[in-house]
């Protein structure tokens, strides 16, 4: 059994930080987001090859991913001549898919239990099932309707107030039989979502819902993706690193030069080799790189620092995101929204907010 995720996405919505960072390997905690996704994969046993499919900078996912030993599943790499959606991507891999496949969108952070999804989808011997979740605001999502049975009944693209009919949202990650991608045409982009799963349903085939009322973020955002490092070190996502910690800890990796004198307050993160220098504040909620400095009576608050990134003496950083190797000089301050993309400089006494 294979698992594909679909790890070609541009992450426009998340420029600057992806312009060299593929969001697959956007790091969540100096690790690989898809890291993530494969710590749910790796709970079912029975998956014996991650395949990424790819479009945007491969070569940079692929050195970040290697072979997956590291991970403890073998990785294969496919790499679209040109992006070709969902069912594209699906159709691409066909030739290496010769049983039942997971499919994973490539920016969703869940808690799903894979395995139950794949026993409710043998046990009723479906074609598809679809993991649905549960939203509080319907009127700002495309639903999924079903049956009183688990069937997946109709998609309603942002429907209006007496259109809703369910609170139930795609949650991005799909079971699949391979008996039914002859449907998906060859060299052509095509979507799961828009055409694939509404064929099964005028088909009337054996299309199921299974609904996830546990964690689960689309991470596509700069909000969302510091709401994710908020949820882990808060235990609302139980993960890496915080995963069975005391909420409220400090987590600091290897050879960290943590001057006595600093101040740390949890929860928060250091990553392995960076130093963080006399008078130094991390205040919670915040995330330093390995081998970032934090310079002498600088302050970080609620904010995330790339790996390999120098913030100045006496700087403030508030709620910002700063990419890799980016400087922030002396007595600057940064405040709430601000995005730095990678190697960037903010000279001495600089003050920017959003």
């Amino acid at each position: 059994m294979k698992a594909i995720l679909l790890a070609g996405g541009f992450g426009t919505r998340l420029r600057p930080l992806t312009l060299n960072t593929p969001k697959p390997i956007v790091p969540i905690f100096d690790r690989p987001f898809l890291y993530y996704q494969i710590d749910v994969l790796k709970r079912l046993p029975e998956i014996k090859e991650v395949i990424l499919s790819m479009n945007y900078q491969p070569q940079r996912i692929q050195t970040a991913i290697g072979d997956g030993e590291e991970i403890g599943l073998p990785i294969r790499y496919l790499v679209e001549p040109s992006p070709r959606g969902t069912g594209g991507a699906v159709k691409f891999a066909e030739p290496f898919l010769d049983d039942t496949t997971i499919v994973f969108n490539g920016d969703v952070l869940c808690q799903i239990d894979i395995a139950a999804v794949l026993r409710l989808h043998r046990e009723r011997r479906a074609k598809a099932t679809i993991v649905l979740v549960p939203v509080g605001n319907p009127m700002a999502y495309g639903l999924v309707e079903t049956d009183g049975e688990g069937n997946v009944r109709q998609f309603l693209e942002k429907p209006k107030p007496d259109e809703i009919t369910c609170n139930t949202i795609n949650a991005g990650v799909y079971i699949l039989e391979p008996d039914t991608f002859d449907r998906i045409p060859p060299h052509t982009k095509y979507s799961i979502e828009r055409t694939y799963f509404p064929s099964l349903i005028d088909g009337g085939e054996t299309f199921l819902a299974y609904i996830h009322k546990g964690y689960w973020l689309d991470i596509g955002t700069p909000q969302s993706y510091v709401q994710a490092h908020r949820d882990i070190m808060s235990g609302r996502c139980d993960a890496w690193p915080f995963a069975d910690r005391e909420v409220g800890e400090v987590v600091v990796e290897a050879d960290v030069d943590l001057d006595p004198r600093a101040q740390i307050d949890g929860p928060c993160f250091i990553g392995s080799g960076a130093v963080i220098k006399a008078g130094a504040r991390i205040a919670p909620y915040s995330v330093i790189g390995r081998r970032s400095v934090i310079e002498s009576d600088a302050l970080i608050d609620s904010t995330i620092v790339w790996p390999e990134s120098v913030v100045g003496a006496g700087s403030t950083l508030r709620n910002a995101i700063i990419g890799q190797h980016c400087r922030i000089e002396d007595h600057a301050h940064l405040g709430s929204g601000v995005i730095l993309g990678d190697g960037s400089i903010v000279t001495s006494y600089t003050t920017i907010v959003e």
